[in-house]
């Protein structure tokens, strides 16, 4: 798990960005129906599960509420494995998992 600090922009919508600026046959990102928002302690976080559309393996990505997004290196082979991941991390870790800066990876200035 990695996680990015990107001045309250989820890797998922750099994707999307990014995407535009390709050729037109560029894949759509693919949302799982798993993906939801959780409230745990007050605290709500943002459970993105995605992929392209000509891929088979799922993206897991955590945004809190400061927008810190946490984006898991591994890619999972169905969307099911991406979120028993993500709530097992949260069941094991807790919040701190999302929210300590001690996991926070700042994004790279140009």
């Amino acid at each position: 798990m990695v996680t990015l600090l990107i001045n309250d922009v989820s890797v998922n919508m750099i994707v999307r960005l990014i995407i535009r600026e390709l050729p037109m046959d560029t894949p759509d990102i693919v949302h799982s129906e798993l993906s939801r928002i959780v409230s745990l302690e007050g605290v709500q976080l943002e459970l993105e599960i995605y992929r392209l559309e000509n891929e088979s393996k799922w993206c897991l990505e955590v945004v809190n509420e400061e927008g810190t997004s946490t984006v898991w290196e591994d890619l999972f082979d169905n969307d099911q494995d991406a979120l028993d991941e993500v709530m097992s991390c949260i069941k094991e870790e807790g919040l701190k998992a999302f929210s300590e800066p001690d996991n926070v990876v700042p994004f790279p200035a140009n």
